[in-house]
């Protein structure tokens, strides 16, 4: 996967800032994680949900990272987001092997 596989068509200029920042990170991994994220709810996301997304973008992605493969905890604050976003990923190859 090179990049969004949703179309930004219909979406506000909020969504569609947050979708472009979510592809493009810096590192692969987190452009994989967040914008897979991204293209499957960012049109569903309310303003609340929204702001906190846009806060999370803001996260260095050497610690986002460390979050996702749990190296470190979540703090509190990006708990329930962080959910909702590992929650979205597909499902593990290793897990089914």
């Amino acid at each position: 996967m090179s990049g969004t596989a949703r179309s930004a068509e219909g979406l506000d200029a909020r969504r569609r800032k947050l979708l472009f920042r979510s592809w493009h990170r810096g590192i692969r991994e987190m452009d994989l994680v967040l914008g897979s994220f991204a293209d499957a709810a960012i049109g569903d996301l309310n303003e609340a949900e929204l702001d906190q997304y846009e806060r999370l973008l803001e996260i260095q992605d050497a610690d986002l990272l460390s979050w996702v493969t749990g190296e470190m905890p979540v703090p509190e604050v990006h708990t329930a987001l962080l959910k909702m976003i590992m929650a979205a990923r597909p499902a593990s190859r290793s897990a089914t092997a």
